[in-house]
């Protein structure tokens, strides 16, 4: 079979470096990092590239622990701000210059690359300011849901601007936007869209073949742009928004990621928040937060969310989550971690 030993040699010696590799790249620790929205642009600011440069530069000045620390990352980000913008963007093109409005998903696809990319040349730079060599990329990703999901029959995500009701009356019945009233303003109505469970991600493989090279990877924006698969298999768009969190905890578990982690605006997950018996929690397992959850313990408007994308990290094999404040993540005093079991 060999024509000499020196042959069977350099076959032998192929097999070994290609094992090493691979045994020293499954030994690395893989990260998912989901950035909030409000991360790169705060509620009281007016959005100019300016302000979200430098929330974006500060969080991600944060992340520099994980890379040190020898982590291969992936980074997720929400979108809830600069999509809303959008639309309103789409809404005064029309009204002022007769430009058609885009669909929901190109705007999610808009908000991806925009934001990707000031993302990456963020970190870009950081990486080169601290001397860091690595490489970074941005990806649009499509979240994959299913076509019927109940809750198409039921829009309940708040989305774009809000309008006065006889206006909202108007549009509904000119577009056929379903509208509800806004939660913060009395009187005011926001467009309301469905919000699906994302069943996969699809480029899921390619995300993880360059993060496990150690290529830092941007993915899955805003919840992924929602499409489904028709009878023919062809992939088609839904007008539609996924909850970032639980995307970007699929994305975790499809690329086998060790840790998840949130950052939010607070620095631990509270019980009872904002009532006298409020109390931080460092540690929690499976069990003890899904009991919290199913208390209603948690605000479905707020923390709720991420809890169920913390949890569906760790049913699905995951080894830890983080919630956490972006600017707390290299104090490990600090930080919810929701493992399968407390640590004996």
């Amino acid at each position: 079979m060999f024509k000499n030993l020196s042959e069977l040699g350099t076959m032998a010696a192929g097999i070994f470096r290609f094992a090493w590799v691979n045994v020293h790249l499954l030994m690395k620790k893989l990260a998912v990092v989901a950035l909030g929205g409000n991360a790169l642009l705060r509620d009281n600011q007016l959005g100019t590239i300016d302000e979200q440069e430098q929330n974006t530069t500060d969080t991600l000045e944060n992340l520099l622990y994980l890379i040190r620390e020898g982590y291969d990352l992936v980074i997720t980000h929400g979108n809830g701000p600069q999509v809303g913008n959008i639309l309103m963007r789409n809404d005064a093109g029309e009204e002022k210059y007769g430009i058609p409005q885009m669909p929901l998903d190109i705007c999610v696809a808009d908000s991806q690359g925009g934001i990707g990319y000031m993302i990456e040349r963020m970190l870009r730079n950081i990486l080169f300011k601290n001397g860091i060599k690595k490489e970074v990329i941005t990806m649009v990703t499509m979240s994959l849901v299913e076509e019927n999901d109940p809750a198409f029959q039921t829009p309940s995500k708040r989305i774009g601007r809000t309008y006065g009701r006889e206006e909202a009356d108007r549009i509904a019945a000119e577009k056929g936007w379903v509208f509800k009233e806004d939660k913060k303003r009395k009187g005011g109505y926001r467009r309301v869209v469905p919000s699906p469970r994302p069943v996969g991600i699809i480029n899921e493989k390619v995300v993880e073949k360059l993060a496990r090279l150690g290529t830092i990877v941007v993915a899955s924006g805003g919840g992924g742009v929602p499409v489904y698969r028709d009878a023919e298999g062809r992939i088609r768009p839904s007008e539609a928004v996924v909850d970032k969190d639980l995307a970007s905890a699929l994305l975790a578990n499809r690329i086998r990621a060790n840790e998840f982690y949130i950052l939010t605006d607070v620095p631990f997950v509270y019980l009872n928040y904002g009532t006298p018996e409020q109390e931080s929690r460092e540690f929690l397992n499976y069990r003890d937060t899904l009991v919290f959850l199913e208390q209603g313990m948690f605000g479905e408007g707020d923390m709720a969310p991420k809890i169920r994308a913390s949890l569906q990290f760790i049913e699905g094999g995951g080894e830890k989550s983080v919630i956490t404040e972006a600017f707390k993540l290299e104090d490990r005093s600090y930080g919810t971690k929701i493992t399968m079991e407390y640590d004996s």
